[in-house]
């Protein structure tokens, strides 16, 4: 394990290796452990806004997933098993056996499928717009390998200031499918939003996994508590899938009226009350 450069403010950010795959996440904080791991195409910075506010209490742990961000691809990744391994490794070397991990769309995936396979590693889950069920779909099939293969990312990510500065930039980029209010997005955000495509080496793997990835068949499986949290306008992952969850998972729904899918980022607010709100109550 090595120690880099800081990629979130006050966290260190630290390599580790796997085998044949070089894992990085970023660390910080003091308290009971945190795992905070983001969606598909995202990287470290996705939880720019909550990852600093979350470690006034807490040590958290911010991965890049396997071909995300710093992170290089797996050897093989059959389904999201593998990522969620990769995640619990980097945990091992941090010493956190006992976290409550808080995964965002296909994140919310890993921790479902960490939850399963090693329960006694996980205390509680906050499934934020979690992906699993229509990302099975044949539409999102054909959704995620058209993106997976014309990669409009990259030719944005060159660009990303301006295109965070303007709101003409904003809604192009977020708008419909990833924020309610682009224009209220705040362009710093927007920024760490944009930037994975340069650094990414093969999300393709991990987009992969997650399409032949149906968590539902063994979420009875899942024994810690939970809760779900939606945007209320999310298009990409429709709140009927946060309705789902929640019946299977018996777990409450909080929603986010007026915000879409990157929940984390528009209304980061909202989402450190209800993670703070339901780490109290365990």
């Amino acid at each position: 394990m090595t120690d880099c450069k800081h990629r979130l403010e006050g966290f260190e950010e630290r390599e580790l290796a796997d085998g044949a795959t070089r894992l990085v996440y970023a660390v910080g904080g003091d308290g009971p452990p945190l795992v905070l791991v983001h969606g598909l195409g995202g990287t470290i910075e996705n939880w720019l806004l909550l990852a600093r506010p979350l470690a006034e209490r807490h040590r958290v742990l911010v991965p890049d997933l396997p071909g995300h961000g710093g992170s290089t691809p797996l050897p093989e990744a059959r389904d999201v098993d593998a990522l969620a391994d990769a995640v619990l490794a980097m945990a091992d070397a941090e010493d956190i056996r006992h976290a409550v991990w808080v995964g965002h769309s296909l994140g919310g995936v890993v921790a479902l499928r960490a939850a399963v396979r090693r329960p006694e590693r996980v205390r509680g889950l906050v499934l934020a717009a979690s992906a699993g069920i229509g990302s099975t779909s044949r539409a999102a099939q054909v959704t995620l390998t058209l993106l997976g293969a014309t990669k409009p990312g990259r030719l944005i990510a060159p660009h990303r200031q301006a295109w965070s500065r303007s709101r003409l930039g904003r809604r192009t980029a977020f708008g419909w499918w990833g924020v309610a209010d682009p224009d209220g997005l705040q362009p710093e955000m927007a920024e760490a939003f944009l930037v994975g495509p340069l650094r990414h080496t093969n999300t393709n793997q991990a987009g992969r996994a997650l399409i032949v990835t149906d968590p539902r068949p063994e979420l009875d499986r899942v024994t810690c508590p939970c809760i779900c949290l939606w945007g209320a306008s999310d298009h990409w992952v429709r709140l009927e899938d946060g309705m789902e969850y929640a019946r299977r998972l018996r777990a409450p729904l909080r929603t986010i009226a007026g915000c879409g899918h990157l929940l984390i980022g528009e209304r980061p607010d909202a989402c450190l009350a209800a993670i703070r709100d339901f780490v109290d109550c365990l």
